[in-house]
């Protein structure tokens, strides 16, 4: 296992206050920021240790409200809002230094048969035909401006790897689509919670940059404010994140300083393990 996920995996680790109360530390980085993705991850966490364990999250909905701060632990507060036949519902509030700074609704149901159908997995070159994604991330870094990230334990804990690379440093328009394969460097334990919180984790990477890419810019144009507002997820079948994942990404729309974005996540098999959606900022600062 790399130090990056083993890292990622200590911090969805909380720390139990009360008992619905946990606290959760973070990960540093070099924009002063807290990644979104890690506060999703530790919600659920937090989620589920308040839900039987044979209920399984099948969705979530949240709202980023105030950046976090890497340097200062995460309270969560977990709402038992509903435990019905084969539903549960909770709601997380994340808070630090006395400000919330999160929040998020999440549904966990039981195992049934039912109707089953889905989409169809686009055709794709496999992920060891592609490119090692952390050699090419860490370059792009080294010509970075100073505000962005120069370090980022995400694309230590995670391998992507993108169907068509593009050079951050020098963007170029193209159509608001990317599949990237994904897959944690390292074995995941054997508990399908920890599946689901290190993918809710990884969903956040690179996700509203896509809509970025028909504007000739992206995460490191210097006069570029990209931030997120909501993200949300459906988790459709058991998966193993053990193994690859793609990651099909769309950007139907950009408009009025935002951006939005889906995204459709199969396993090698074709399966339909999870969708995605999520609205952010996407705008150039003030005065530019």
């Amino acid at each position: 296992m790399s130090d990056g996920l083993k890292n990622l995996l200590d911090l969805l680790t909380l720390e139990k206050i009360d008992e619905n109360i946990y606290r959760g530390q973070s990960e540093a980085t070099d924009w002063g920021r807290v990644y979104g993705g890690q506060v999703i991850a530790q919600a659920l966490s937090a989620a589920a240790q308040q839900v039987a364990p044979d209920r399984h999250i099948h969705s979530f909905h949240s709202y980023f409200l105030r950046p976090g701060n890497p340097d200062y632990p995460i309270i969560f507060e977990v709402e038992s809002n509903l435990d019905a036949g084969t539903i549960s519902n909770r709601r997380v509030k994340a808070v630090q230094r006395g400000q919330t700074i999160f929040f998020m609704t999440s549904s966990f149901q039981l195992n049934i048969d039912s109707f089953d159908h889905q989409s169809e997995m686009p055709a794709v070159p496999p992920p060891d035909d592609l490119p090692h994604k952390l050699e090419l991330r860490e370059e792009d870094l080294r010509f970075a401006p100073r505000e962005r990230p120069h370090r980022f334990n995400g694309v230590r804990a995670i391998d992507f790897r993108t169907v068509n690379y593009e050079d951050l440093t020098q963007p170029h328009k193209s159509p608001p689509t990317k599949q990237t394969w994904m897959r944690p460097n390292g074995h995941l334990p054997n508990d399908p919670r920890i599946h689901n919180y290190v993918l809710a984790y990884a969903s956040d990477f690179f996700f509203l940059a896509t809509a970025s890419q028909p504007h000739e810019v992206s995460l490191l144009t210097e006069d570029l404010r990209m931030a997120t507002i909501d993200h949300s997820m459906w988790f459709h079948r058991p998966f193993d994140f053990n193994d690859w994942l793609l990651y099909d990404i769309d950007s139907p729309s950009a408009s009025n300083g935002r951006g939005f974005v889906r995204g459709k996540i199969y396993d090698r098999a074709g399966r339909l393990v999870a969708s995605s959606a999520q609205e952010g900022i996407m705008r150039k600062k003030r005065g530019s």
